[in-house]
């Protein structure tokens, strides 16, 4: 994920940046509790596509 890009991107939601998670390919956010996917290097930023973060994830530091 470009670094330039992930500083300017924030979670659609709760307007927060937003994290990448190298092993699951997602930009996600804790303060929406959702995980974008990232489809062919492009951030998919749609709450209809996202999933829910785990409690796990959630408690994740």
């Amino acid at each position: 994920m470009d670094k330039k890009l992930l500083d300017i991107l924030v979670c659609p939601v709760a307007k927060t940046p937003l994290e990448y998670n190298e092993s699951t390919n997602e930009l996600f956010s804790k303060a929406s509790g959702l995980a974008y996917p990232i489809r062919d290097d492009i951030p998919v930023l749609l709450e209809t596509e996202a999933r829910e973060l785990t409690l796990e994830e959630r408690e994740q530091d």
